[in-house]
């Protein structure tokens, strides 16, 4: 159960990391100032951040018109959602 909550802290501080770079980005972009690189935002969504990713997609509307942020993040979302459902059903596994 230990490995459940490790990773649940760990996907949820990556989320909102995550969350944060997606926002200063759409800030960055609508002051035409120095943008965050898109593999920088998918990488982060797709280390543990796609809950985060997903939702500054909706909130601050970034990057949505963009096929492969929503594919990754889903992909990201269902890898992560998967593994903290296989731990708290696998509680033996340390």
């Amino acid at each position: 159960m230990i490995l459940f909550k490790i990773f649940l802290i760990y996907f949820s501080v990556a989320s909102v990391l995550t969350f944060i770079t997606y926002v200063v980005d759409k800030v960055k972009a609508v002051n035409g100032a120095w943008r965050v690189p898109e593999k920088v935002l998918l990488g982060l969504s797709l280390l543990g951040g796609a809950v985060g990713g997903y939702l500054a997609m909706q909130i601050a509307r970034h990057k949505t018109k963009h096929w492969y942020f929503h594919v990754l993040n889903f992909v990201g979302i269902v890898w992560q959602v998967g593994l903290l459902v296989y731990l708290a059903l696998n509680p033996a596994i340390i």
